[in-house]
């Protein structure tokens, strides 16, 4: 006959051993879960942050043509031959100003309509080599119909639709080379008079899209409208007459795709990007699982260890264990849902007192972790401000605030752009390019110093200001300049002194529907004052 004590050790074992099963199975499930959607969050992430650069790079170009446009429409006032000669000369100079700052730029060309003139007939600039801009003779268009939009695209399509145009990739006529162009057309009192476009070269496109790399064979690919490859890091597309297709799953229906490709699974995200293709990021499943099973193992065999240990102890132990257990499951819980911040107070000398300061270690090494990720994410290298990706959230939790919290909200932004950096980095070296720019940042900071500072490009910087900043712009941006010329004036070596064009744009509610309206419109100053200030040195 079994003692009462030998009938709680059995009972009190035996829940043990079912609550310990069913932790470790809930413990196994909910790390899978947890692999899962942490890989699935990666992966979208992932894609998020490389569609945003890609974004980036695309509305640079469209930036960069459209200024040309602006110029033309503005500066295009007669179709004479000789105006119309005169007018081309003050083109190719904007246009080449602007090329040379734009990545990755193959050709760019100003193309007049032959119905407008058949003497004077445009320019195309080319750079094949690397090593600068070289005029092309131009292609002749009089032997193409131009209402046939399959053929000559770059002149046809935006002269057909007559609105700016991406192009999906197409080989450039005489240069036999695969290209994505943007294509803006040039009209003159309604009138289509010609073509504005720049033609990319695949490789700056194809450097981005490399560097999105995920585990140990994960990668990242463009796709067309139509399904169809345009860039893959592991397939020379470029020298394909047919493109060949993108797996049937990652054009079906839902945030997370799942598709086969030469028989291995692959779990994949994609996203639509301004220019009308389409940004992929995939990766095997195996290597997803990967993680979460070791997770899993390593649990089942934790949980092995513990079992015996609580048999063992069950009876001297089982009260004084209930209560830490609970608490360190429901820390688990929290911890499972992104709150590091759980109370675990147990410190006793048995396994739970162990398990329990492991943990509270393991929380706060995570949280620490995370915060340290956080910082290397958002924090720019060189001049310690916020970096691009730091900007664009932070831009988005103000349009959230206008949106449904303050939309008479005051505020500012400034855009900064380093002048003449390319001429420092190339004439004393990059080392003194960093030495221009920590100094035009430092200025930024110290004079709007109670305003969030991030840099937004490589040249670029961007200042919000409100409360004390936004009600003294003025005789801040009169300080600033100031502080600047004096730098230009006393400082001995040119990577000291401090040269930027700045433009300032103030919300208005009234007129702007979004903060990037404000963005735009500072952005727009910034250039003006960057072509002031070019013009005023013209005329020294």
């Amino acid at each position: 006959m079994h003692s009462l004590r030998t009938k709680i050790t059995l009972m009190t074992a035996g829940m043990v051993i079912i609550v310990m099963a069913f932790a470790a199975a809930f413990g196994a499930s909910a790390i899978r879960d947890s692999g899962e959607k942490s890989a699935s969050g990666t992966l979208l992430l992932l894609c998020e942050a490389g569609e945003k650069n890609l974004d980036s790079y695309f509305d640079q170009v469209e930036q960069s043509v459209k200024m040309v446009s602006a110029f033309v429409e503005s500066d295009l006032t007669s179709l004479e031959v000789e105006e119309l000669s005169a007018h081309l000369d003050r083109t190719r100079a904007i246009f080449q100003n602007i090329t040379n700052r734009t990545k990755g730029v193959l050709t760019y060309y100003y193309r007049i309509d032959p119905e407008i003139s058949s003497t004077v007939k445009g320019f195309w600039y080319v750079d094949l080599d690397g090593n600068g801009f070289r005029e092309h003779a131009v292609t002749d268009i009089t032997q193409y119909d131009t209402s046939d939009t399959n053929r000559l695209v770059w002149f046809t399509v935006p002269k057909f639709t007559g609105k700016p145009v991406w192009l999906p990739p197409y080989i450039t006529d005489n240069l036999d080379q695969k290209v994505i162009s943007y294509n803006v057309p040039v009209f003159l009192e309604d009138r289509f008079a010609g073509v504005i476009g720049i033609e990319l070269d695949y490789a700056a496109m194809a450097e981005q899209v490399n560097n999105i790399t995920l585990y140990e064979n994960g990668y990242a690919f463009i796709s067309d409208e139509e399904g169809n490859l345009v860039y893959h890091p592991r397939m020379d597309v470029t020298q394909m007459k047919n493109l060949p297709k993108v797996p049937a799953g990652l054009r079906e229906e839902g945030e997370i795709k799942h598709y086969t490709f030469e028989g291995v699974e692959k779990q994949a995200v994609r996203l639509p990007l301004h220019n009308g293709m389409w940004l992929n990021v995939s990766v095997p499943v195996e290597e997803i699982n990967a993680g979460w099973k070791v997770w899993v193992k390593e649990v089942l065999i934790v949980s092995g260890v513990m079992l015996v240990c609580f048999i063992a102890v069950a009876m001297f132990f089982s009260e004084r264990i209930t209560k830490p257990l609970r608490d360190l499951a429901a820390a688990a819980e929290q911890i499972e849902q992104g709150n590091f911040d759980v109370q675990m107070n147990y410190d006793g000398k048995d396994e739970v007192g162990i398990l329990t300061r492991t943990f509270r270690h393991l929380s706060a090494h995570l949280k620490a972790q995370i915060s340290s990720l956080n910082d290397l994410a958002y924090a720019d290298a060189l001049t310690s401000l916020r970096n691009k990706g730091a900007f664009d959230i932070y831009m988005e939790n103000l349009q959230r605030e206008l949106d449904t919290v303050s939309p008479q909200k005051e505020f500012a932004i400034v855009i900064f752009d380093c002048n003449n950096l390319k001429k420092i980095n190339d004439t004393y070296g990059h080392d003194k390019g960093d030495i221009f720019l920590k100094k035009t940042s430092s200025l930024i900071c110290r004079v709007f110093q109670h305003s969030p500072v991030f840099r937004i490009g490589g040249d670029e910087f961007a200042a919000y200001l409100t409360d004390e900043d936004y009600r003294n712009r003025e005789d801040l941006l009169r300080t600033f300049d100031t502080e600047a010329a004096l730098s230009r004036e006393t400082e001995p070596q040119n990577w000291d002194r401090v040269n930027v064009a700045r433009g300032i744009a103030v919300y208005d509610p009234s007129e702007d529907k979004s903060v990037n309206d404000v963005f735009r419109r500072a952005d727009k100053r910034m250039y003006d004052d960057k072509w002031n200030h070019r013009r005023a040195l013209r005329s020294i």
